[in-house]
């Protein structure tokens, strides 16, 4: 592997834990990627939805984790449609073992590490 990888990481705000174990992955000196985290508590205005699709564009992938929480979380379904639109390749992954949620259009996978290199590596 060449230069990291800039991926974006979409989340639902109640799934932060799980964001962080990824932020915590990609600080070490041999992972695959870096970590954009566009997170935000307040409404999604349009000055934040210009600054996400800024940072999507300039990502090689975005990363979506994909729960139970998913499906009500407008921010990431937010960034998930910008994504498409852009045409920056999106995939998801699983976050728990007992929720496999399925987000429509979102092609998820299993967590693993090796999993999420791969798909790095791919794009």
């Amino acid at each position: 592997m060449a230069d990291k990888k800039v991926i974006f990481v979409a989340f639902a705000i109640e799934d932060v834990s799980i964001r962080d174990m990824i932020k915590g992955q990609s600080l070490n000196t041999k992972c695959p990627f870096e970590y954009i985290d566009m997170s935000v508590k307040e409404a999604y205005d349009e000055e934040w939805k210009k600054r996400v699709r800024t940072r999507i564009l300039r990502s090689d992938g975005v990363l979506a984790i994909i729960t139970k929480n998913s499906l009500t979380s407008t921010g990431q379904k937010w960034e998930i449609k910008c994504a498409k639109e852009e045409k920056v390749p999106v995939r998801g992954i699983w976050a728990y073992k007992n929720d496999r949620t399925n987000v429509e259009g979102v092609n998820t996978m299993v967590w693993t590490w090796d999993n999420i290199t791969n798909w790095i590596d791919s794009l």
